[in-house]
C-alpha cells in the first residue's frame, strides 16, 4: 500500500518502523526535519517536511496516489483537517486520525459528511484501558484480551514456588481443574524466544505468556506464581491526560491519590474527579511520598510526561516498600533498561497504540493485533474465510499447515467455544484463529497463509 503518515513523533514513527517492514511505501510528513532526518537515516521512507493539514504539503507528499492517510500529529485540529482534505479534495480511499479530546469522538463528527475520518485514534483512552487491565491482574507485565473479551493472553515472570517452574510444561495439565485448558503461546528467556512443547522446562525469570479463556485465566496463573491480592491503593504520579483519565476510571474501585506538580493543573483535575485525592508537589520528593503512605500502597503509576521522571518516581517508590511499580517511558531503549529492575513494568504509550493501528490497516481478515514485549512480539486474532477450494488452512489440521517459524496457532474460537488446539485440531471457516509470532517478521506470512484467494487451487 503507498501509505501517508502525518507526524513523526512516537506514535508515527513506531507505526512506520513497523509498516515498512511489511513492504509498504511510506511517506512521512512533519515540521520538524531533525526528526524526519533521523528517521530516514535507519527506515526505507521518504520524507517530507511541512504542515500536513495543508493541500499544498500532501500534494508534495503524493496524496493523489495514496490508498491510506494516517494523522496521528499532536494536533486534533490539524488531524481532522488533514482527514478532511484528503477524503474531499483528493479522494483518498481510507483516512485514520489520532484524537486526544473526548469532544471529537463524535460519530457524526467523524462521518464522511463531516471530517471523513474511518477510524479514531484516542491513545489516552487506550493506555488507561490497559493498565485497568493491569490491575486487575497486578501480577502480570501484559494483559490483552481477544474475541471482545472472551480470551485473554496474560505475560508473567516466573517465580520460585510456582508449581510449574522446574517442571516440563506437560505437567501444567495435572495441576488444573477438570474442565480448564490453557496454553502457553511463548516464553521468553533473557530477551530469547523458547519456542514451547511438552518437554519445555519453565526456568525461574522466565517471562510466559499465557492463552486461556478469561473466565479460566486466574486459576492458570497460580501455575507459574502465587497470585497477588486485589489492587486497593494506587498512587498516580502526574495528572495530565492519562493521569487524569486512569484516576477518573480506578477511583470508584480502589483508594486513589494523585500527585501533580502544577499547582493550577491539580486543581483543574481535582475538580473533573469526584473520588480521588489530588496532591500539589513532585513525585520524586521522598517525605512527600512517606507521608503519603508509599509503603503501603499496592501500585504506583508514573504518568508524567517526562521519561526521565517516571524512571526515578518509579525506582523510589519501589525503594521505600510500593509493591508494584509502573512507568510510562516514550523511550524504547529506556524501558527494555529498566524493566525487571526496580521498576517492575516499563510501559510504551505508542505500542499500546500500534497494535489498534494495524488491525485497521492490515489487508487481512484481521480481528485483532497485539503488540507484545515493546513490538517484538505479536499476537494476532484472524478470521477464516472460503473453503477447502480456495483457502490454504480450512478443512485441514493443524498438523497439515505450513510451518512458520516463531508462529503458533494457540486458541481457535468456534461460535462461543474456545478450543486450545492441538496438531490433530481441524480448522474451519468462520474460526477465530490467534496466532502467537515471536518474530514480527513472519507476521506477513502468517497473515498471507489465512487469506483466502479465488483460483489458489
Amino acid at each position: 500500500m503507498n501509505i501517508i503518515i502525518l507526524g513523526a513523533g512516537q506514535v508515527g514513527s513506531s507505526l512506520a518502523e513497523a509498516l515498512v517492514s511489511e513492504a509498504n511505501d511510506i511517506t512521512l510528513i512533519d515540521q520538524s526535519e531533525e526528526s524526519l532526518r533521523l528517521l530516514a537515516d535507519r527506515l526505507d521512507v521518504r520524507t517530507v517536511v511541512g504542515n500536513g493539514a495543508l493541500p499544498s504539503v500532501l500534494k508534495s507528499a503524493g496524496i493523489r496516489s495514496a490508498d491510506l492517510l494516517i494523522a496521528v500529529t499532536h494536533s486534533d485540529q490539524n488531524n481532522l483537517v488533514a482527514c478532511k482534505i484528503a477524503c474531499q479534495q483528493f479522494a483518498v480511499p481510507a483516512r485514520i486520525a489520532r484524537l486526544r479530546s473526548a469532544d471529537f469522538l463524535d460519530e457524526e463528527l467523524l462521518s464522511e459528511r463531516n471530517f471523513a475520518v474511518d477510524f479514531a485514534l484516542c491513545p489516552e483512552q487506550e493506555i488507561s484501558d490497559y493498565i485497568a487491565k493491569l490491575i486487575e491482574y497486578p501480577e502480570a507485565l501484559q494483559v490483552v484480551e481477544f474475541a471482545e473479551g472472551r480470551l485473554t493472553l496474560v505475560g508473567v515472570r516466573a517465580h520460585a514456588g510456582g508449581l510449574l517452574v522446574g517442571q516440563p510444561i506437560r505437567a501444567m495439565r495435572d495441576h488444573l481443574p477438570a474442565g480448564v485448558d490453557a496454553r502457553i503461546a511463548a516464553i521468553f528467556r533473557e530477551t530469547r524466544p523458547i519456542e514451547p512443547d511438552g518437554d519445555t522446562l519453565v526456568q525461574e525469570g522466565d517471562e510466559v505468556f499465557l492463552l486461556a479463556a478469561s473466565e479460566h485465566i486466574r486459576v492458570v496463573l497460580q501455575e507459574l506464581r502465587s497470585v497477588q491480592g486485589p489492587v486497593r491503593n494506587v498512587l498516580i504520579a502526574g495528572g495530565g491526560n492519562i493521569g487524569a483519565r486512569v484516576a477518573q476510571r480506578l477511583e470508584n474501585e480502589c483508594r486513589v491519590k494523585l500527585v501533580e506538580r502544577d499547582a493550577e493543573r491539580a486543581a483543574a483535575v481535582a475538580a473533573q474527579l469526584e473520588r480521588t485525592l489530588v496532591l500539589a508537589g513532585e513525585a520524586t520528593d521522598e517525605n512527600l511520598l512517606i507521608q503519603q503512605g508509599i509503603g503501603e500502597t499496592d501500585m504506583f503509576l508514573a504518568l508524567t510526561n517526562d521519561d526521565e521522571d517516571n524512571i526515578m518516581a518509579a525506582s523510589l517508590a519501589k525503594r521505600l516498600g510500593c509493591q508494584r511499580v509502573l512507568a510510562l517511558i516514550n523511550r524504547r531503549a529506556y524501558a527494555e533498561m529498566v524493566e525487571g529492575g526496580p521498576i517492575d513494568i516499563g510501559l510504551s504509550p505508542a505500542q499500546i497504540s500500534i497494535g489498534s493501528l494495524l488491525t485497521h490497516i492490515r489487508q487481512a481478515e484481521v480481528a485483532r493485533i497485539h503488540r507484545l514485549r515493546r513490538g517484538a512480539a505479536e499476537a494476532v486474532e484472524l478470521v477464516v474465510k472460503g473453503d477447502r477450494r480456495n483457502s490454504r488452512v480450512v478443512g485441514r489440521r493443524i498438523e497439515e499447515l505450513p510451518r512458520i517459524p516463531g508462529a503458533h496457532i494457540c486458541a481457535v474460537l468456534r461460535g462461543p467455544a474456545v478450543i486450545i488446539p492441538h496438531h490433530d485440531t481441524l480448522i474451519e471457516s468462520g474460526d477465530h484463529v490467534v496466532v502467537f509470532c515471536t518474530r514480527k517478521r513472519q507476521i506477513a506470512a502468517v497473515e498471507k497463509l489465512f487469506q483466502a484467494r479465488s483460483g489458489l487451487f
